[in-house]
């Protein structure tokens, strides 16, 4: 049975979805809900490799950079009906790589509006980058 906790992440992952838009707080409540086991999403980071040593969010699953992206896209596609979080530095090129998404046919896919620069949850610096980089599925 869920408890009301259950019923307000459900109804903001429902309009994360129809906005396509999440904000800093919104992601760190998700990102604390996915460490208690009450939702699963894909974080990925789509700025450079440099950007996201430099300072990332902790929690990031995936680094697609936009610079190689388009080598990655079976891979994502096979993710298609995950619930997918994209963000770069100020939410501008997660803007346009969602556009591209949708008229790919992704629906379950939001972005970080306004980017890293406003996150105010746990990030780290020189991060090692995710396991899961390579773009093979």
């Amino acid at each position: 049975m869920e408890n009301k906790g259950d019923n307000e992440m459900m109804e903001l992952v429902h309009n994360v979805l129809q906005n396509s838009d999440i904000s800093a707080a919104e992601l760190k409540y998700l990102l604390e809900c996915r460490d208690k086991g009450t939702i699963d999403f894909t974080l990925i980071d789509i700025r450079e490799m440099f950007e996201y040593t430099q300072l990332s969010i902790k929690g990031c699953d995936l680094l697609l950079p936009t610079s190689t992206i388009h080598t990655c896209m079976e891979a994502l596609q096979k993710r298609k009906s995950n619930f997918l979080i994209f963000y770069c530095r100020t939410g501008n090129r997660t803007a346009q790589m969602l556009h591209i998404l949708k008229r790919m046919g992704f629906s379950k896919i939001a972005h970080l509006g306004r980017g890293i620069v406003d996150f105010k949850g746990e990030k780290l610096k020189n991060a090692p980058l995710p396991l899961n980089i390579t773009c093979k599925g």
